[in-house]
């Protein structure tokens, strides 16, 4: 008797529980995302401008990029600089440290710089001046960027928690790094920040890149899911806005016209 009375109610429950279990969102609301970054530029776009550049974010924005990487060190006068080596010589082809150099004696960047990720392929690009975090922060003030640090240094991330804070990006400021030390230290020093970004050594997904050679700003379609082996941010993609997936336009095919066959000499 007992049974039949409780019948309905395990029923009852167990058709709810299924009801529910098809519609989490009513019990758990989707969490709200401070952004969506469908499209990362790996250094600015270190396929068409010269790496960590300001001309590389800005064509990087105005090519419609969602998110910024940039790599982070600090100067001998305590400058947070944009530069993914600590040593000047790959890219500026001189032997010393960023951190042995104050600001203003920094050299430029070469004319021509190898792509770190895509050997024997070269950017080039006006600017070759070395940024400052502030400069970009600056000039991009609601772009989200993927802050990497690069050594283990507890000033540079101090400084540029200050720099997050006086410009009021903690919520669109990635903190990255590939060391789990550094990252570690990051978390204690930045206790306001919203994002943390575990770097991973590896092969850039050029699929994700500006890419240079196939000349094609960004795939049509990305996977449900996206990784970018270098980097390390995965983040979830959707079909991409038409205007951002056409193709660059092709370059001028050159023609060389077959010379005539020499005349028949006749003996």
């Amino acid at each position: 008797m007992l049974l039949l009375l409780l019948a309905p109610a395990l029923a009852a429950y167990l058709l709810t529980s299924l009801w529910l279990l098809k519609r989490p969102r009513l019990l758990h609301p989707a969490k709200r995302l401070a952004f969506r970054a469908r499209h990362v530029s790996h250094r600015g776009g270190a396929g068409e401008r010269i790496e960590n550049t300001m001309e590389a974010f800005r064509h990087a924005v105005e090519c419609g990029t969602e998110m910024l990487e940039l790599d982070c060190v600090l100067t001998r006068d305590g400058e947070v600089v944009i530069s993914h080596d600590t040593n000047l010589y790959r890219q500026a082809a001189v032997r010393g440290e960023i951190g042995d150099l104050d600001y203003q004696d920094l050299p430029l960047y070469k004319e021509r710089m190898e792509i770190y990720f895509y050997p024997d392929h070269y950017s080039t690009g006006r600017d070759r001046r070395i940024p400052r975090l502030e400069e970009v922060f600056q000039n991009f003030p609601t772009v989200p960027i993927n802050v990497e640090i690069k050594v283990d240094d507890p000033r540079l991330i101090s400084k540029v928690s200050d720099l997050v804070r006086r410009f009021d990006r903690e919520q669109i400021t990635v903190w990255a790094s590939a060391s789990d030390k550094i990252m570690d230290q990051c978390r204690r020093e930045v206790t306001d920040a919203k994002v943390f970004n575990q770097t991973f050594g590896g092969s850039w997904n050029s699929g994700l890149h500006l890419d240079p050679e196939r000349g094609a700003r960004l795939p049509t379609r990305l996977p449900a899911w996206s990784h970018r082996s270098h980097d390390g941010l995965s983040h979830q993609t959707t079909p991409l806005p038409r205007q951002l997936a056409s193709p660059l336009p092709s370059p001028p095919t050159i023609v060389t016209a077959t010379p005539p066959p020499p005349p028949t000499q006749h003996v």
